[in-house]
């Protein structure tokens, strides 16, 4: 049997955390969770998860920057990036802008609200 892989899902959000963790383990992945970017990189250097779900706005280091530097390291450029945006609905009342999603280095987008099955379906197109 092979071994389950890790997701580490980041959002600011602990509902949102506890939905998708639940749905995860129903699938059979192992889920690590982290609730900003920084507390996010702690536990990609500990844990190295094969798939982060990565919300865009959080406290203290965002998902753009979280990103960015993931796909920027030789050491974690491997690591599936999902990133979870409610951006195209509030772009006009944040500093978050298309600009930023386009030229992100993410491997995949999901708009928020989130559609759980549809988010199981691209974790497992990405991690078999």
């Amino acid at each position: 049997m092979s071994e389950k892989k890790l997701v580490l899902i980041v959002d600011d959000d602990p509902d949102l955390v506890e939905s998708v963790a639940m749905k995860l383990e129903s699938q059979n992945f192992r889920v690590a969770k982290a609730y900003d970017g920084v507390e996010a990189m702690d536990q990609i250097k500990k844990e190295r998860p094969a798939l982060v779900i990565l919300d865009v706005m959080m406290p203290r280091k965002n998902g753009y920057e979280l990103c960015a530097e993931l796909k920027n390291s030789s050491d974690y450029k491997s690591i599936v990036v999902l990133l979870l945006t409610a951006v195209a609905d509030a772009v006009t009342s944040t500093n978050y802008t298309h600009w930023d999603g386009k030229n992100t280095l993410a491997d995949d987008y999901i708009p928020k609200p989130i559609n759980l099955e549809k988010l199981m379906g691209i974790v497992r197109d990405y991690l078999g």
